[in-house]
């Protein structure tokens, strides 16, 4: 349930991105066609994660979930770095990474070995 929950968060998160594209994009000053290539990232990540959902083992999503969170709190940290040091791009490089990890995702997921089939 956690790795759908965790596709479904970005899937959301995509869908505000492009839906907001504009206000949210001046909110973190991030120009709108950085916040719709990323919102387009992360729908198709959130949709791969729950698409691969029975086809990878539950061990590969728990070390990429790691991961990707992982870097989104490094992202996160360096742009409020960023920010509080009065500079500009902390969301850039918030929305950046956004933007980058969830496609690196779906390359893993589409790469990693399948799951065996079960026997009933």
């Amino acid at each position: 349930m956690g790795v759908i929950g965790d596709g479904a968060f970005k899937v959301l998160l995509g869908a505000v991105f492009l839906a907001g594209a504009g206000k949210v994009g001046h909110l973190l000053g991030v120009p709108v066609w950085l916040m719709l290539v990323s919102g387009a990232a992360l729908l198709a990540g959130g949709w791969a994660e729950i698409g691969y959902v029975r086809r990878r083992t539950l061990g590969t999503y728990l070390r990429l979930m790691i991961a990707y969170d992982s870097g989104w709190l490094l992202a996160t940290l360096a742009g409020l770095l960023l920010a509080w040091r009065g500079g500009s791009a902390g969301g850039e490089v918030w929305v950046a990474y956004q933007t980058a990890a969830p496609l690196a995702l779906v390359a893993v997921l589409a790469s990693s070995k399948r799951m065996p089939a079960r026997s009933s």
